[in-house]
């Protein structure tokens, strides 16, 4: 047992599903208000979120999280209630265990051993918790960053505890995120019965040989930091379910992962071009989830794999593969940005678990951050 694993169970109880907080930013304002950090709570729409802070200089390092999880799925499913968090062999099992309600206790458990050792340390630490990253992500962390801005509150390193690992608490931290680029496409053609096609104008047809250009574009070739950018599809309908209906229009959802070798004003262009050479008419709505960012050597980072050694005896490895994190919302702003946290393997699956042994050693690579950051910096 252990104060890490103790808090991650507390957490794990309650059943904050998006955007539902159900309380845990309370209970975390309450414990941290102990050892100084002030509480402002910035309420957005359907969306709870924390900003705590504990010093008034600079620099300032974060740590940004989320409190809200994904749904269960079948509960009959888990060998375990998902909110009634139970150990076997080693392992924590729940809903959030992993992503990320264990980084997050750990992040806590870690600022209150080191600012018992150190209460005069440098600069600030603060937490940035949201509970809609698991949703669409419109009213948490982009926009406690806007509150913070507009007051000229600057991050200087922020750590997101999303789970990064693959094998072993700390053996990856992300330095960066591809960036994501939605479409939404409407192919408009001309409804009619299926057995009079010369009076119909069957869009599946139509998209078919664009659709088969797009997926066979070579976008980019990546980078030493970053892989090719990807086109895939997501999602496709069309028709009315019966089977002598030629419909009037397809629907195509696709999502780009770009590199830095790319934008998504290029992307855009690039598939427009194609879709007007094939004399389409359509309807093409974008949404840019987030810009591909990275941080290179520095402060953060050297701090980041410091601890991880001291702690693990390891080296770690840097990457920048996998989905978005509220870091794209971040880096922006001219913060240094890493995620590190437990391993991901569980993650949105039934039966989530962690390691309970994980869990200890984040917390101790936690304090040892502050540390190498925060005293006599």
């Amino acid at each position: 047992m252990s104060e890490t694993l103790d808090l991650t169970r507390e957490l794990i109880q309650r059943d904050s599903v998006t955007p539902d907080d159900k309380g845990c930013q309370q209970y975390l304002a309450k414990r941290l208000a102990a050892c100084g950090f002030i509480a402002e709570h910035l309420h957005f729409d359907d969306t709870d979120n924390l900003w705590l802070r504990r010093g008034n200089s600079g620099p300032v390092f974060a740590f940004a999280g989320h409190t809200d999880v994904v749904p269960t799925g079948p509960v009959s499913e888990w060998q375990s209630d998902p909110f009634k968090p139970e150990i076997r062999d080693g392992l924590l099992y729940g809903r959030g265990t992993a992503d990320m309600k264990g980084s997050i206790a750990a992040m806590v458990t870690a600022c209150e051993r080191f600012v018992e050792q150190h209460p005069d340390h440098d600069g600030s630490i603060a937490f940035l918790i949201t509970s809609d990253e698991e949703g669409p992500a419109t009213n948490g962390t982009i926009k406690v960053i806007e509150t913070l801005e507009a007051r000229n509150e600057k991050i200087d390193w922020c750590l997101v505890g999303e789970p990064s690992s693959t094998d072993k608490v700390g053996d990856i931290i992300k330095n960066g995120r591809r960036g994501s680029l939605n479409g939404h496409l409407t192919i408009k053609g001309k409804q009619g019965h299926i057995a009079y096609p010369h009076l119909a104008n069957n869009p599946i047809h139509l998209l078919t040989p664009a659709l088969t250009e797009l997926c066979q574009i070579e976008w980019d070739q990546g980078n030493e930091d970053f892989p090719p950018t990807s086109f895939q599809v997501s999602n496709i309908h069309a028709g009315t379910g019966v089977t002598n209906v030629i419909p009037g229009t397809i629907d195509v959802v696709f999502n780009f992962r770009y590199s830095t070798e790319s934008t998504h004003e290029e992307l855009q262009q690039r598939v427009e071009t194609v879709l007007d050479a094939h004399q389409l008419t359509y309807d093409l709505d974008w949404t840019l989830s987030g810009k591909p960012f990275r941080t290179a050597s520095g402060e953060l980072l050297e701090a980041a794999q410091k601890a991880i050694h001291d702690v693990t005896g390891y080296n770690t490895t840097l990457s920048t593969s996998g989905g978005t994190s509220d870091g794209r919302f971040i880096a922006p702003t001219g913060a240094q940005v890493i995620e590190l946290g437990p391993c991901n393997a569980t993650i949105h699956q039934i039966d989530e678990c962690v390691s309970v042994d994980d869990l200890n050693n984040l917390s101790s690579i936690y304090e040892r951050l502050l540390s190498h950051l925060l005293v006599n910096s």
